[in-house]
């Protein structure tokens, strides 16, 4: 009793200290703001899971198990037979009444009342199998000294085969063949229950001495049982500063933490639009570098097209001069002449890009925005902005402050707690009450072991009784089958066959002596040992046994439980004999199969004492005030404005493309120098002819000195490709700039608004899960302590090693063996019967006749269907 108030009070202890650190159970922290759209709000993100370890385990010696090996084949032998005897099924409603009607004692006068009366007539018919074999039994043991009484006189008075003289019968070889193969039977089978009963009596002598290794380790094991909790206990303690550092280091990290889960939210939003910004700023510089190569390269093109253009005109001129000439007036060489003057407006340039307007205004305008840096502005707000968990950490350093203060407020009330109760002081005792409870146990070893040698010299003394018995069955039947002569006559028969029979005769007299005796003990073992094995052992093997102590209101009408009213003085916890003994069977916590939970209010000392809601109002007191964040400042606002308005909308990007897109001259020169020949060739020959040659000739010049240059030298062929790029870069860019303008600052107010107005929901809601995660750290670990609690801490399996143990010992060891013991002798005791009257027969064929039948002729024929017998004495022989 004293053990299990000190484990009760331990586990309590414990209990409250886990507790405490669980209030983690504490008010979870209100939902968002109501007007939020419950479809948006954002699952908190799971809980990093923290590692406990392992409850440092208990190793328990005791297997509480046992297989008898080959004498368990008589056991199920000596079972079977109970059932035969004992068919019906455990009385536990009978039971249950016969205490219930009875619990003030019974009195013999309130046998007469009719529920007793009721009750011991099903008392009855549950035993009238054990009824009828006791009477039998006692009918047995009765009977048979009487019997036996009356059979000697019957004898003395030379009547019930006391005569000495033996009928001649012409069966009389099959008789005695008869009778001695009967009485070797039962004589076997004799020999086999002494056999049965000696194993059993041996075995219980053998597994007494075991009986001290099961009471050996079930005292170890509850000395590790009482060893090893305080350790688990100082464990499952330790194990709160691994929740109390994560939480530290969780709130030491709020900035990244928290902050970050805040900016993670909102740089949905805000992220894109700086980006756009951001990409802005970059178009910007590339719009200055396309301006500043359409300005190079229209610079060289147009330095390059003068140039082809003067040597042009100057070459049409000369040749409009030639054709002035008198000579192409005349007749024949008129059309010629009119002809080439007909192509002379083709001596021109193609693509004239001196007609083509300048961007330096546009060049100007935007070498003017970019003198404000804005990519550093833009990264002013992407700093700004990500700068969200160091803000975070600085409005929340005292709420951090007053968190911590309260963690270690909890570790100094579980401390301070765990100090109330005299833990080492109870274990020692405990530990003591065992060591002085083995010396107790040990000091009655040497008289249990004088007890049983004593019982196992009884048990032989009563073997050797039916030994007895069957060294005579052994010895008549060797004597009187080796000495048996058929020609010998019933009055002439040897030593040895007449020693035969007597010695059969001595047999049935000890038999007459020995079987009441053994009857007796049978009959009493039985009655016992039978009911012990149905009454208490089956039902403690299948837990009927349990069901009748778990019965509500079995000891007392206002006491419902029995185990919580013994262990706890509160017989209202639904805690039960069988419940506990499964609990305790799969090696779970005392914690749990005691159902402590039940006794103490943890919760509300907890809720009077611990921080279950001052640290919920300190969390919930987190804030954080994100609106000063700006993440574009008015210089970079008008910057984009005026980029939007820098001029490069206005430029004649067609007119750029139409001019690149030509070639450099109207026609192809060489082709215009082989006509110029061609119509020189159809002149008369002179000076007319060899001026149109020579103009030809300097065609071809300005083909080869100007015109390849400019189409083949690397200089105008990069000029003219960068033109081309640079145009329809700048082009792109131009297209619905103001507008694109526009929607960038419009995405940026977005961000801003929803910064400034709208994030207050998504900080609420992010601190929210903040809490949870912190919130979850506890639950952790209050759900690893119930676990533990449940399933690892105070694991109880000595308890049920020690029912277990009670249960091999008393009916594995003991009753079996009593059982195999009684169902051997009783078997014997029964098969003296037979013998004493087989014997009796079958020494009639061994031993000498003082008397025997001679047969008279009646006739002269020798049949012996007319010879009549006559009484005739043996003759007188000096040997026998």
């Amino acid at each position: 009793m004293f053990w299990t108030r000190w484990i009760v009070l331990l586990l309590w202890w414990w209990e409250a200290a886990t507790a405490t650190a669980a209030s983690g159970q504490y008010q979870q922290p209100r939902q968002g703001d109501p007007r939020a759209d419950p479809h948006q709000q954002r699952s908190p993100p799971p809980v990093e899971p923290l590692d406990f370890g392992f409850v440092p385990a208990a190793v328990y010696d005791t297997h509480a198990y046992y297989e008898p090996g080959t004498i368990g084949i008589l056991f199920h032998m000596v079972h079977a037979f109970l059932y035969i005897v004992q068919p019906n099924s455990f009385p536990k409603d009978l039971i249950i009444k016969v205490i219930q009607q009875n619990m003030g004692g019974l009195k013999f006068e309130e046998w007469r009342k009719p529920d007793n009366v009721v009750l011991l007539l099903e008392g009855a018919y549950y035993e009238l199998g054990f009824l009828v074999c006791a009477t039998v039994g006692v009918l047995f043991v009765v009977l048979v000294p009487v019997l036996g009484m009356c059979f000697c006189v019957c004898r003395c008075c030379e009547n019930c085969g006391g005569e000495m003289h033996q009928r001649q019968r012409k069966n009389a070889d099959c008789r005695r063949g008869f009778f001695t193969t009967t009485l070797i039977a039962t004589t076997i089978t004799i020999i086999l229950g002494v056999l049965v009963a000696y194993a059993a009596n041996h075995n219980l002598s053998s597994h007494i001495k075991s009986t001290r290794r099961f009471i050996n380790t079930n005292i170890r094991d509850l000395k590790t049982f009482a060893n090893n909790t305080p350790a688990q206990i100082e464990y499952m303690t330790a194990q709160y500063t691994t929740v109390k550092n994560k939480v530290l280091s969780e709130l030491d990290n709020i900035g990244p933490l928290l902050g970050g889960r805040i900016h993670s939210q909102l740089e949905k939003e805000v992220v894109p639009s700086l980006d756009t910004a951001l990409r802005m700023a970059g178009t910007m510089r590339e719009t200055k570098e396309a301006l500043e190569s359409v300005s190079s390269s229209l610079q060289i093109l147009q330095e390059g097209t003068d140039a082809l253009k003067d040597s042009l005109s100057t070459e049409r001129a000369s040749l409009s001069n030639t054709l002035s000439d008198p000579a192409c007036t005349n007749g024949a060489v008129s059309p010629s002449c009119n002809a080439i003057r007909a192509t002379l407006f083709q001596l021109g340039v193609n693509a004239d890009f001196s007609k083509l307007a300048d961007v330096d205004f546009a060049l100007e305008n935007v070498n003017t925005v970019l003198k404000t840096d804005l990519s550093n502005i833009i990264q002013k707000g992407y700093t700004s902005f990500n700068d969200t968990p160091r803000l975070v950490k600085e409005q929340t350093k005292n709420i951090i402050g007053g968190v911590k203060g309260m963690l270690d407020k909890i570790g100094s009330e579980i401390n301070g707690f765990a100090k109330m109760f005299p833990v080492e002081a109870s274990l020692a005792n405990f530990t003591i009450f065992l060591n002085q409870g083995q010396k107790n146990i040990e000091s009655y070893y040497a008289q249990i072991d004088q007890i049983d040698f004593y019982r196992w010299i009884g048990c032989v003394a009563v073997l050797c009784m039916v030994v007895l018995i069957l060294s005579f069955n052994i010895l008549g039947l060797l004597c009187g089958t080796c000495g048996y002569d058929k020609q010998a006559t019933p009055t002439s028969r040897g030593c040895l066959s007449n020693t035969g029979g007597n010695l059969l005769m001595a047999g049935v007299g000890f038999s007459f002596i020995f079987a009441w005796v053994l009857m007796a003990i049978v009959t009493t073992l039985f009655v016992v040992g039978g009911n012990v094995e149905k009454i208490l052992c089956e039902p403690l093997a299948s837990r009927q046994l349990f069901q009748i102590i778990d019965t509500p209101f079995l000891v007392h009408p206002a006491k419902k439980n029995f185990l919580p009213g013994m262990l706890f003085q509160n017989p209202n916890i639904d805690l039960t004999l069988g419940s506990m003994y499964r609990e305790c069977y799969d090696n779970n916590g005392l914690y749990h199969a005691l159902q402590l939970e039940t006794m103490f209010n943890i919760n509300s000392f907890l809720n009077r004492t611990v921080y279950n809601k001052d640290l919920a109002k300190v969390l919930e007191n987190v804030q954080v005030d994100i609106q000063d964040i700006t993440l574009l400042e008015q210089e970079g606002r008008d910057n984009l404005i005026n980029f939007a308005n820098a001029g490069i909308g206005i430029i004649d990007y067609e007119a750029y493309l139409a001019e690149v897109n030509k070639g450099t001259t109207l026609v192809d020169l060489l082709t215009f120098a082989t006509d110029l020949e061609a119509q020189a060739d159809q002149l008369p020959r002179g000076a007319l002819e060899n001026a149109l040659k020579g103009h030809a000739s300097s065609v071809r010049q300005i083909h080869r000195e100007v015109v390849i240059p400019m189409e083949q030298a690397m200089k105008y062929v990069r000029a003219r490709s960068t033109l081309s790029q640079s145009i329809k870069q700048l082009q792109k860019t131009s297209k619905d700039l103001p507008v694109k303008v526009t929607n960038i600052l419009s995405a940026i107010d977005a961000s801003e608004y929803l910064i400034s107005n709208n994030a207050s929901h998504v900080v609420k809601q992010e601190t929210r899960n903040y809490v949870q995660s912190l919130v979850g750290y506890f639950k952790q670990y209050t759900d690893w302590v119930h676990n533990s609690l449940t399933a690892e801490v105070a694991q109880c399996k000595p308890i049920s090693n020690i029912v277990d143990s009670m249960e091999i010992v008393a009916c594995s060891f003991i009753a079996d063996s009593v059982n195999t013991f009684w169902f051997g002798l009783g078997l014997c005791s029964i098969l003296l019967l037979p013998s004493i009257i087989i014997s009796i027969k079958l020494a009639k064929f061994y031993r000498r006749m003082d008397t025997e039948d001679v047969f008279e002729d009646s006739s002269p024929y020798s049949d012996t269907l007319f010879r009549f017998p006559r009484a005739s004495a043996p003759p007188i022989c000096a040997d026998c």
